[in-house]
């Protein structure tokens, strides 16, 4: 089955933004000419656009043309994907380095996120995240002891440890993500490659199977010179209180 037209848009123009074709500041063409260049209806050429923009690669909008951001990669986050995933989306490369997968008891704060006693196994990993080859964030991640226990038969070098675990057969459906502040301590500083002490943008996940079963625990920190968070709203309408929050992660 052939793919929306929308989206065969939104992945050349993304291709030739990635490809330099189209540099920061740049103005995308205008609609009428992507109509004819894509022989699509203005509707699709907008469509196309909208996604461009969730994904933080386009300025613009009400009222103001496109234009190419300097802050050209961003992630939305209305959809659980993995860091490996996004990055290969978006055209770069995405790389790890595994410092450690241990089976311990949980801490007071995984425990609680879980849902399990302080000290029940669960199964740690901790895994340096790389972007085109430099460290971008540093991923602790604690998963539930049935599903972390899988992580023993795979090279968490070689890729996505969702991807695995979803392959696996594990419920990976949803999770809730609070984006906060910290300083580095001497792991973070060491491996990320910035001073002890230095700001950290984190990010704490919980995710969860479709019944809502706690699965994983996650404190990713990201080096702030690479990473901005943005959020995305909308006033709730007059036909009723909705709010639709879509949150990006951009890497400059």
């Amino acid at each position: 089955m052939s793919r929306p037209l929308h989206t065969q848009v939104a992945e050349a123009i993304r291709a030739r933004i990635i490809g330099g074709e189209l540099p920061t500041g740049a103005p995308i063409p205008s609609e009428a000419q992507l109509c004819e260049q894509f022989g699509a209806s203005r509707g699709t050429i907008r469509t196309a656009l909208a996604t461009l923009r969730r994904e933080g690669l386009l300025s613009g909008g009400q009222g103001r043309p496109p234009t190419v951001r300097d802050t050209a990669l961003g992630q939305p986050f209305e959809q659980l994907i993995s860091f490996s995933a996004w990055v290969e989306q978006i055209g770069h490369t995405a790389g790890q380095r595994t410092i450690e997968v241990a089976r311990r008891g949980a801490t007071a704060t995984a425990a609680e996120a879980l849902g399990i006693a302080e000290g029940d196994p669960v199964v740690d990993v901790l895994r340096l995240r790389l972007l085109d080859g430099h460290p971008a964030m540093l991923e602790r991640s604690t998963f539930v002891e049935s599903v972390g226990r899988l992580l023993f038969d795979f090279d968490p070098d070689t890729g996505s440890l969702y991807a695995y675990l979803t392959a696996a057969g594990v419920d990976l459906h949803g999770a809730r993500h609070t984006m906060d502040a910290v300083a580095a301590d001497e792991t973070d500083a060491d491996l990320l490659d910035i001073a002890v002490g230095s700001p950290l943008l984190r990010e704490r996940r919980r995710a969860t199977s479709s019944d809502g079963t706690p699965l994983e625990y996650a404190d990713d920190r990201y080096r702030p010179d690479r990473v901005t968070f943005t959020i995305d709203n909308t006033r709730p309408s007059t036909a009723g209180i909705r709010t639709d929050v879509r949150i990006l992660k951009e890497i400059s």
